[in-house]
């Protein structure tokens, strides 16, 4: 296997992953742990496999075209930097896998769990390794999304929701704006391939719209790494399972940020505006988180905010603008990783052994879990920066660094004591998380007796501190080969000279680490009086927290904004939101009109044509029938809307349209069938009396009103359609269909070559967007309960005047079942007929009238008819049609389609067209474009019928409601029938 194509192994193993395991039953934790073992541990054999292609400065890469018109490609790239953090990903998965194992319990839904990891660990990888900024966006955007699922997993809790969305909409929001810088910065380079955007610093910098673009991309970083003011959403993701806390929180998603500052510095970098804004946000995170770290009460509260700083310390040095600054910012990255994803888990092992974590009730567990104790203590003492561990090294880099002259500013000059006095906190948060929790008096009253856990729980932490140990005694031995590459891909140049010596001497850099931990030692000596009061927060700061902030925002913007927007726009009627949308479009129609202007062609005519005229005026009667029937009988509106429809359909005939007359006319059968399911939940019906006074006025106005909307926008698409029809062919763009429908697409049907071939991306989104319009419908339907007063009156009821009232309700009931049974037997007989209609519209769709759209849509009719003639219930039990999976197998098909071609080195649903000769059959056409269209033919089926479904499942419940209502009162019933 290529070193390129172990690449694309690599990214879709995980996503792979997450759909097996979530397919996976219930309480079955070790399939699952076992699945998720294997997918991180086989992609972090794959990355290192890829070690020998990146060590001396290679970059391993697979392209796949996506759209090579826009600039878009899949381009997936491994460099050193790459490798290194794809080596965080998936080791440090496999780490969180196994210990998940132990710390979930079997009541949790396990399954959920797994998948949403090997999903975020999908994601993540796909930030790493895009080769391409727009595919970077996407795979960051993934992240929230899957963050925001494993945050909220414990979704029956408060805080699990509430940090959830607040990650969810401070980190996504970050990421459209990241989006827009990244739109920017392609529109600078003209391209937005990762190679040549590091290639085009100085273009880049020299451009007017540079600063805007830095400001975009850094919001997308700082808000995904949790840099102050952005910092808040991190403390309250600590709601999630400690294993998401152990993953995410502290070795790849908070990571991602940083990483990609790292990242953009070549092209970026070397300017005031980084230097101050990067280096200033970072320098008072590091303060300000560290600070914070200090007074928290709760273990992972601790942690959190000690993670705050240590991202705005690697943050800092990235900002610092030297090539040695953003080796200290690489190499911190990962020790960082190493020991705080280890204090997570030792903190999770006191939670999950002592029922608690909350610091002033826990004192004195080393005398309960020594080993437990022994690698929290030697990994708070890497995040202190004491000698001989991985944060000693790289915290002494960070030092040596802030020496440095930079712009010689007043803050310049102030910066190796300012981060001086923040290490303080640093190491005093590092003490109180020893002192407080592994000594002192024995713990009283905790909730369980804790103890040692699993050997298996304990291990992951276990090797996680010995990295710390290794690393910080041997580090040119270990990780300084990696951490050399690392460099220079980062820097896109040979790395700077630096050394990874453990004893430098006496340096000032020493002895700055050497006050850093004398003087945190003080600070918790002087802070423990305060801390044993047990007050929450530091002080001065409770009351102006973040999250206090994010819910006055969100208040002022979700709640006060929005309803100021909807008692503006808002309405429950139709009407006026459909006005809105016409005035909209008819004033960017106008718009385009004044820009471009509107002439007539100067093609030949024919002159009037009767037939034509007369049948159009039928069909405008019927418009107008409907439309002034719809306020009094909606039945009688919908007939007459189909009339209007029938009269489209000749219409697209006469004009040579069949493609558009045959999908016209099956859509108007299905659409039909919908809106009468779906009338009875509509607003009451306004009755003539209704109409005098000053109501009638108003109202008469609103239709005089909407009639003038109406003549407004039928009147410019007819003159649009004449323009067009009377403008000679070679001004027209289909004239190219017409000339390679067949040479490029294979077939002679233009209208279905044109949706599958030449537009099949198109195509591709609109059903993703039909199917996700029938999921969401379906869901909003299944919680809909109809008010009392528009529950549907029962059959009984409703058909009682069409018979003798002496007859009784169950001979009435056998006469109206009588008279339907020959309309349902043959409704019965066609589905058949029907259905091999379908077929026959689908196979020939490529070269005649038909296709997927129109045979999915003639398909929906057969199962319509057996839903009209077995009932809901019957039909469902006969049938199984099972519409989410008809949509799932569409999208499969479809996508999956347009990603074959990458196998043949085509760009993304590339077609291909040819004859396959068959015994006794001879030659026949086959075109990958049948597959795709299968794909739509598919979803369209699920879409519609699980739309229908959704109807007649509320039909059903309407009936019933109203069966009980009436068996509640039979006394009023038995007085409304007489």
């Amino acid at each position: 296997m290529s070193y390129a194509f172990s690449l694309v192994v690599l990214l879709a193993l995980p996503f792979a992953g997450s759909c097996v395991a979530a397919l996976l039953r219930e309480n079955a934790r070790n399939a699952e742990a076992w699945l998720a073992g294997a997918v991180a541990l086989a992609g972090l054999i794959l990355v290192a496999s890829c070690y020998p292609q990146i060590v001396d400065g290679g970059v391993i890469r697979y392209t796949a075209e996506w759209a090579p018109e826009l600039g878009l490609r899949f381009s997936i790239r491994m460099d050193g930097f790459a490798w290194l953090m794809a080596t965080l990903v998936t080791g440090i998965g496999f780490l969180v896998v196994l210990y998940a194992r132990y710390y979930l319990s079997p009541a949790d839904p396990v399954p959920r769990f797994f998948s949403f990891l090997l999903a975020f660990m999908g994601a993540m990888l796909g930030v790493v390794l895009s080769g391409n900024l727009i595919q970077l966006v996407f795979f960051w955007e993934l992240t929230s999304l899957f963050s925001f699922l494993l945050i909220g997993y414990w979704y029956q809790t408060a805080p699990a929701r509430d940090g959830a969305r607040m990650a969810l909409t401070i980190t996504a929001t970050g990421g459209l704006c990241l989006f827009a810088g990244v739109l920017i910065i392609g529109h600078i380079v003209g391209s937005y391939e990762l190679d040549r955007v590091l290639a085009s610093g100085a273009l880049i910098r020299a451009h007017p719209l540079y600063v805007p673009a830095l400001a975009l991309v850094l919001l997308g970083a700082l808000t995904k790494s949790a840099q102050f003011p952005f910092h808040f959403w991190l403390p309250s993701a600590m709601a999630a399972p400690t294993p998401v806390s152990a993953y995410l929180h502290s070795a790849t998603m908070v990571k991602a940020g940083v990483f990609l500052l790292i990242r953009l510095w070549p092209a970026l970098g070397g300017t005031q505006e980084w230097l101050w804004l990067v280096g200033g946000a970072g320098l008072v995170t590091f303060i300000f988180g560290a600070f914070c770290a200090c007074f928290q009460q709760d273990l992972k509260g601790l942690l959190a905010y000690s993670t705050i700083s240590h991202l705005g310390l690697i943050t800092l040095l990235t900002g610092l603008d030297s090539p040695l600054g953003q080796v200290a910012a690489i190499f911190h990255l990962m020790n960082h990783a190493t020991f705080k994803a280890s204090l997570f888990m030792a903190a999770g092992i006191i939670d999950h052994e002592a029922g608690t974590r909350d610091i002033r009730r826990l004192s004195g567990l080393w005398r309960f879990m020594p080993v437990t104790a022994t690698l929290a203590m030697v990994a708070a003492a890497a995040m202190a920066g004491v000698p001989l561990l991985n944060g000693f090294l790289s915290k002494e880099m960070f030092f040596a660094e802030t020496i440095e002259i930079h712009d010689n500013s007043l803050i310049d000059q102030a910066l190796p004591y300012i981060v001086t006095l923040a290490s303080m906190f640093t190491v005093a948060y590092s003490i109180r998380f020893i002192r407080d929790v592994f000594f002192g008096p024995p713990p009283q009253d905790l909730p369980r007796t804790p103890h040692e856990p699993p050997f298996l729980m304990r291990l992951p932490a276990g090797l996680l501190v010995l990295a710390c140990l290794v690393v910080g005694v041997a580090p040119t031995m270990t990780v300084g080969p990696a951490l050399n590459a690392a460099v220079r891909a980062a820097l896109d140049a040979p790395p700077p000279p630096y050394s990874l010596a453990v004893w430098h001497g006496f340096t000032f850099e020493f002895f700055m680490s050497f006050v850093a931990l004398a003087g945190g030692a003080a600070i918790y000596v002087l802070l423990r009086p305060y801390l044993l009061r047990g007050l929450d927060g530091p002080p001065l700061l409770r009351e102006l927290s973040g999250r206090r902030m994010f819910d006055r925002v969100l208040v002022a913007i979700s709640w006060r904004l929005a309803r100021w927007l909807e008692g503006v726009f808002g309405t429950r009627r139709l009407q006026p939101q459909l006005q809105w949308l016409t005035i909209v479009a008819v004033t960017a129609a106008v718009s385009a009109l004044f820009a471009v202007g509107l002439s007539v062609g100067n093609g030949s005519s024919s002159g009037p044509d009767l037939p034509f005229a007369l049948l159009w005026v039928v069909g405008l009667a019927c418009a107008v029938g409907a439309a002034s029937q719809a306020k009094y009988h909606r039945v009688t509106a919908l007939i007459l809307l189909g009339g209007a429809g029938l009269v489209t359909c000749v219409t697209f005939v006469w004009l040579s349209a069949p493609d558009l007359a045959l999908t016209q006319l099956v859509v108007e059968t299905v659409t039909t069938v919908l809106l009468l399911l779906g009338v009875r939940w509509l607003p009451k019906r306004f009755e003539p009396a209704e109409l005098n006074g000053e109501a009638g006025r108003v109202i008469r106005w609103y239709r005089v009103r909407d009639l003038l909307i109406s003549l407004a926008v039928g009147g410019g698409l007819a003159a649009l359609a004449y323009a067009a029809m009377t403008r000679p062919a070679p001004d027209s763009i289909s004239r190219f269909f017409v000339e390679n429908a067949y040479l490029k697409g294979g077939g002679t049907n233009i209208v279905n070559v044109i949706l599958v071939d030449f537009r099949g991306f198109d195509t591709l989104g609109e059903i993703t967007v039909l199917g996700v319009v029938a999921l969401t419908v379906f869901a909003l339907l299944r919680r809909f309960r109809p008010a009392p007063d528009s529950i549907p009156v029962p059959e009984q009821q409703r058909t009682q005047n069409l018979f003798d009232e002496s007859l009784p309700e169950r001979e009435k009931g056998a006469i109206v079942r009588d008279a339907m049974a020959v309309p349902a037997l043959i409704m019965r007989l066609l589905f058949p007929v029907v259905g091999t209609m379908a077929v026959f519209l689908l196979l020939r769709g490529h070269d005649l009238p038909g296709g997927g759209f129109v045979a999915g849509i003639t398909m929906a009719v057969a199962f319509l008819l057996q839903y009209m003639a077995l009932g809901t219930a019957q039909a469902e039990e006969r049938l199984r049609v099972l519409p989410v999976r008809w949509i799932g197998v569409g999208l499969l098909l479809a996508a999956g389609t347009g990603a074959a071609s990458w196998l043949f080195g085509r760009p993304f649903l590339t077609s291909y067209f040819g004859y396959a000769d068959l015994p006794l059959i001879g030659k026949v056409p086959t075109a990958s474009a049948f597959v795709f269209d299968l794909g739509v033919f598919s979803l369209v089926v699920g879409a519609t019928v699980l739309m229908l479904i959704a109807l007649a499942h509320q039909s059903v419940r309407s009936h019933r409601i109203a069966a009980e209502q009436e068996a509640e009162t039979p006394a009023t019933a038995a007085g409304d029938a007489r």
